[in-house]
């Protein structure tokens, strides 16, 4: 990034939006590289997609344009609307709701935002926006509110201030025009609005004599039904905005029009064209909730139908963006935007004119970074980013908090189940609390925390409905799961067969929680016993379910009985897939028989994957006794190596790969996969990577060639 340390210091794995040579696609929309009022070359000249960041929870969505906020303000008119926040949720007080919305309130915030003076060029003023947003406003006035009038007036007017003013001390324009809308709206027989309006257009046309303003004032006449008179045009316009519905809609589409109108007057003409060397930056977070939606689809529609306007729209929305609204919206990956984009719009599909690109989680190279950033001088075990980067599947969110509480309990490092079960402080004037409990609430929707706590041990939709009746209100029932099912696949978490919960990552945090719910791990123990019950007699295809839990409660013998009696006939495949299976069940330390903690827990797996316990285990009557210990090292081993909460441990990846080459001794028909194994797993496992069967094809030409 030319060196410049301050863009994206965190923000690795981000270098297709941000890098200034070559030019990311950030840089190519807006034409300045980043943190310099120096230009680049644009991309997409004449007509502009809406580009929308999709993704996930924790994938940095805002952490992106937060950073694109600080990296163009000041050289750029530059805008950061978070739908999310409070202002946008209800009409402020006193105001009523018919004459607001949070799509009018984000108009009003993102214009008070573009209109600060950039390098190079004054303050941008927005009369369109101005007037529309007074007639809006005005519907809501009653001639008992001469104060809330005129503290809502000032700040409407204040859009069209042209020099610097103070804090708090209205400039002295706005303040003339103010009073005598206030004078107006409250000294009239008449109609508050039609008073309102009347004084506005009156206003701008006696304040300013350039031809600019002066076509401003005259802008709401082409609205429909006007009939040429611009005072008709924003009396309709505050009636349809009062109506709610498909008129609001309309209404507020004008007024979107209206903000876009004015940014382009900023840029037209010799002089603004010398002094603006970049594109207006306007950056939507959260645009999955109002005001996103209705802002979206204004812009999209607006420039399907020939209004034009080139202003960048970055937006930052929770899932995957498959929704009716986003259709036929052009979608990339993040890697595929890094040097062109390819975006070409459909003429009939206005959702084409949107540009969707998935971030991509960070790399195991991109957490080192972070770790080594976050850490600094403190030692942490080599081993500990590419854990990390397994346990978050490169969730950035994931990786920060982590690396934090590393960084804060240096002693812990060696062990990730210790660093996510750590209280963490994450704000300055903040309590600790443990990593996990931080990262579920910033992961998962607050108000379906506790039924995916229970329902994040279940495989599919009935296994589900069988914890649910268990575990769950007699009030949370079949169709609740399904609803709670297309949540998660809203909000962008994979869809992944044999898992209720898709993203592994979030599924260990519920887990956890689940086993931290009670000092006695009751409902841990309550889930899986529902689910060994559920899965019990339920045909051979399913056995490995029951096994899992059985494992995920500590009793192994199950699955090991399993694996030695069905290894000399099953398919090698099967058999290698169903033991990476069921020893990817949860481990949360060792428990008494009556599930209490032990005083100082220890990871028993490591001794039994070494053969320490060998001597000491019943062998079961009738089976054979090298096989059966064999298999029980290899469960354990496996079940270890790849436990997301634990730093895989070497000698028992050398473990791990001897138990493997001595088994594909033992069939010959299997003999390539199960040596292929034996050199890839070791590896894999090592390098946080998952545990998988060899194709065929590469298993015999590796056999055949360095057997």
């Amino acid at each position: 990034m030319e060196g410049d340390t301050r863009v994206g210091r965190r923000l690795h794995g981000r270098g297709a939006l941000f890098d200034a040579e070559p030019a990311g696609l950030a840089p190519r929309l807006v034409g300045l590289r980043p943190y310099r009022h120096r230009a680049t070359t644009v991309e997409h000249p004449k007509e502009l997609p809406f580009v929308v960041l999709t993704g996930a929870r924790g994938l940095g969505k805002s952490a992106v344009l937060g950073e694109l906020r600080d990296a163009y303000k000041g050289h750029t008119p530059t805008a950061l609307i978070d739908c999310a926040g409070p202002q946008f949720a209800r009409a402020p007080l006193g105001r009523p709701e018919e004459s607001w919305s949070p799509l009018s309130q984000a108009l009003l915030e993102a214009a008070e935002q573009l209109a600060e003076p950039v390098t190079g060029a004054g303050r941008i003023q927005f009369p369109r926006l101005m007037a529309g947003l007074v007639a809006v406003a005005a519907s809501g006035w009653a001639d008992t509110d001469s104060e809330r009038i005129r503290s809502e007036v000032e700040r409407i007017l204040l859009l069209n201030e042209s020099g610097s003013w103070i804090s708090g001390v209205a400039g002295r324009w706005a303040g003339r025009v103010a009073a005598n809308v206030v004078a107006a709206a409250t000294s009239t027989a008449g109609p508050l609005l039609s008073a309102a309006v009347e004084a506005t257009l009156d206003s701008i046309s006696e304040g300013f004599g350039n031809r600019r303003h002066q076509r401003a004032a005259l802008w709401y006449r082409d609205y429909p039904n006007a009939g040429g008179h611009a005072r008709r045009g924003l009396m309709l316009l505050s009636g349809h905005f009062r109506a709610g519905g498909a008129s609001r809609e309309h209404a507020e589409r004008y007024l979107v029009r209206a903000l876009l109108a004015d940014l382009g007057d900023a840029y037209t003409g010799v002089l603004p064209r010398m002094q603006r060397i970049g594109r207006p930056l306007v950056l939507v977070d959260n645009a999955q909730v109002a005001p996103g939606p209705g802002l979206v689809d204004a812009v999209l529609r607006d420039r399907a139908e020939g209004h034009t306007d080139q202003v960048v729209f970055l937006a930052g929305l929770r899932g995957d963006g498959r929704t009716s609204a986003l259709r036929a919206a052009v979608r990339r990956e993040l890697p595929e935007v890094a040097r062109r984009s390819g975006w070409a719009p459909d003429p009939a599909a206005p959702s084409s004119r949107a540009l969707l690109v998935a971030l991509s989680p960070l790399s195991p190279e991109d957490t080192l970074h972070i770790v080594g950033a976050v850490c600094g001088e403190l030692a942490v075990p080599p081993q500990l980013p590419h854990a990390m980067h397994r346990l978050t599947g490169g969730n950035p969110l994931g990786v920060e908090v982590l690396a934090e509480s590393a960084a804060q309990h240096p002693d812990d490092a060696g062990s990730l189940g210790t660093l996510v079960t750590a209280p963490v402080r994450l704000r300055e004037h903040g309590e600790p609390e443990p990593a996990y409990r931080e990262l579920l609430d910033r992961l998962v929707p607050a108000d379906r925390l506790d039924e995916l706590t229970v329902l994040a041990a279940a495989h599919d939709h009935d296994s589900a409905c069988a914890l649910a009746a268990a575990l769950l209100p007699d009030d949370f029932g079949p169709a609740d799961v399904r609803s709670l099912g297309t949540l998660l696949a809203a909000e962008g978490l994979p869809v992944v067969p044999g898992q209720f919960v898709g993203s592994a990552f979030v599924r260990t945090l519920l887990l956890l929680r689940l086993h931290h719910r009670d000092s006695g791990h009751r409902r841990w123990r309550a889930a899986h016993e529902t689910l060994i019950r559920h899965y019990d007699g339920a045909g051979a295809d399913h056995a490995r379910y029951r096994l899992y839990h059985q494992l995920a409660l500590g009793t192994a013998d199950p699955a090991v009985a399993h694996l030695r009696d069905t290894f000399p006939h099953l398919d090698t495949r099967v058999w290698l897939d169903t033991l990476c299976f069921v020893a990817s069940a949860p481990y949360f330390h060792a428990h008494d028989a009556e599930g209490r903690d032990h005083e100082r827990p220890v990871d028993r797996r490591t001794a039994v994957a070494l053969g320490r316990t060998d001597a000491g285990h019943r062998v079961p009557d009738g089976a054979n006794t090298a096989l059966h210990l064999r298999i029980r090292r290899l469960v354990h081993a496996v079940w270890q190596l790849t436990d997301p909460l634990v730093l895989p441990e070497e000698r028992v990846a050398d473990r791990l790969r001897f138990e493997l080459e001595q088994l594909s001794n033992l069939r010959p028909a299997g003999n390539a996969l199960l040596w292929r194994a034996s050199r890839d797993w070791p590896a894999s496992a090592l390098a946080g990577r998952p545990l998988c069967a060899a194709d065929d094809a590469d298993a015999d030409d590796d056999r055949d060639g360095g057997g």
